[in-house]
């Protein structure tokens, strides 16, 4: 195992930015409040205080020693004690480690990641059919407790490989976590239905805008929640939102519908360190974390969403 070093948009300007600051309490932070964390915008800590327990169930971590794989997306060398800095800020206190696109099936980023974090941390890894069982029981005994399918651009995984791989892992009470535009979802919906093990997808199954509510990705994950097996991430409102910064109206006005339907089966995660938006383009964690009681409104939603379901999905330790 390799050891880590220690190491779309955000525009708040004019009277928009200033209404939301002052709602959300952006303004006038002490400079006891001030973090300052690499590939986030922002310094200030949010106002919203999470519950005990809550974990980021979406953040990744990078080493560029590892060589990348064929068609992974570039990114930066992101660190577990970067992540920490990222922790200080969001007052979280467990987290899932993703597996990047970059490396493929090399998850050593990633297991290195969650040995650095500490217990209480799990992962999501990259494989294929050609994994042994004998690797699978390895990585259940390292923290793994998922699988990443990452749909949206050709790669290591593809379509074809769900059903078996879900078959296999899912005895192992992990799930399958799924990256791909709204209207492929769709295309692929005879897939996802037909799935009996758990399934979890990034980032708002990427409900196109300006549908939002009425597009058929989200009438499809309707369908998807209510057979029960199935999870939404309230991750990336930069992702598809066409309005943007401060607010992510469209994109918010999703997570809140989500988190509506089935506030059992949401989780939420930060993106860290955000590797589809440019360097210069990071968002700010602390104001996409303020927005989160603005989806969920209800405050035993909101332990739920951010404490008590990752401890199903990911088996956390109980409280």
């Amino acid at each position: 195992m390799i050891t880590l070093d220690p190491s779309r948009r955000r525009v708040l300007g004019g009277a928009a930015a200033a209404t939301l600051g002052a709602a959300l309490g952006l303004q006038g932070r002490p400079a006891s409040a001030q973090h300052n964390v690499r590939f986030s915008t922002g310094t200030a800590a949010p106002t919203f205080k999470v519950p005990p327990n809550t974990a980021d169930c979406h953040f990744h971590i990078y080493d560029n020693r590892v060589p990348p794989a064929a068609g992974g997306l570039p990114a930066p060398d992101a660190t577990p004690d970067d992540y920490r800095a990222l922790q200080a800020r969001l007052g979280t206190t467990r987290g899932v480690v993703v597996q990047p696109s970059l490396y493929g099936t090399d998850n050593r980023p990633t297991l290195a990641g969650m040995a650095a974090l500490g217990p209480n941390f799990r992962g999501v890894a990259v494989v294929t059919p050609a994994v042994s069982d004998a690797e699978l029981q390895r990585l259940h005994g390292l923290g793994i407790r998922g699988i990443r399918f990452n749909l949206a651009q050709a790669g290591t995984t593809t379509l074809d490989m769900l059903e078996p791989l879900s078959q296999r892992v899912d005895a192992l009470g992990w799930n399958c976590q799924i990256n791909m535009p709204g209207d492929k979802i769709v295309a692929a919906s005879d897939t996802f239905l037909k799935i009996r093990g758990k399934l979890v997808f990034d980032h708002l199954a990427h409900c196109p805008q300006p549908g939002g509510v009425q597009s058929d990705t989200f009438k499809l994950m309707r369908r998807l929640l209510d057979q029960g097996n199935t999870w939404v991430k309230l991750t990336g409102l930069y992702a598809d939102t066409k309005v943007g910064p401060p607010t992510y109206a469209d994109t918010v006005a999703v997570a809140r519908a989500f988190a509506a339907a089935a506030p059992t089966r949401c989780v939420w995660g930060s993106d860290w360190p955000h590797p589809t938006e440019r360097q210069d383009n990071k968002p700010d964690d602390a104001l996409l974390l303020d927005l989160f009681p603005t989806f969920v409104p209800n405050e035993a939603d909101r332990t739920r969403i951010l404490a008590d379901n990752p401890a199903e999905l990911y088996d956390f330790p109980k409280a």
